[in-house]
């Protein structure tokens, strides 16, 4: 059973990082509840394929950028806590954000993603 730190990881790198549509599903069956809810300041997306579409309408959006952690992982009981930038590699990020999820029977079974204004 996966790590609350190594879903975090997942759900950044292997998820939303992943420009690859097959090896980017694969990751979402091993880190996510058949069910999850995503919600972000635009939206709430249900399930698998949801989330894959949300996930590659980021990334079409952005081609140039990615995603990488702006820090450690930080874990209560259930809960993960994950700060992260994007942005063109190499280069400051553009955007800076968070994400907390919901961890239950080793599945993230909710995220919530805020982005961070200065």
């Amino acid at each position: 059973m996966a790590t609350i730190e190594e879903l975090m990881n997942a759900n950044l790198l292997e998820v939303f990082n992943e420009r690859d549509g097959d090896r980017r599903r694969a990751a979402i069956r091993r880190t996510y509840a058949p069910d999850v809810q995503f919600s972000d300041p635009d939206e709430l997306v249900v399930g698998h394929d949801a989330l894959d579409a949300k996930a590659q309408g980021i990334l079409d959006g952005a081609p140039d950028f990615v995603f990488t952690p702006a820090g450690k992982t930080y874990v209560n009981h259930d809960l993960g806590y994950l700060t992260w930038n994007f942005g063109p590699a190499g280069q400051p990020p553009v955007v800076r954000g968070v994400d907390v999820a919901l961890v239950r029977d080793g599945l993230i079974r909710s995220v919530y993603t805020l982005l961070l204004t200065d």
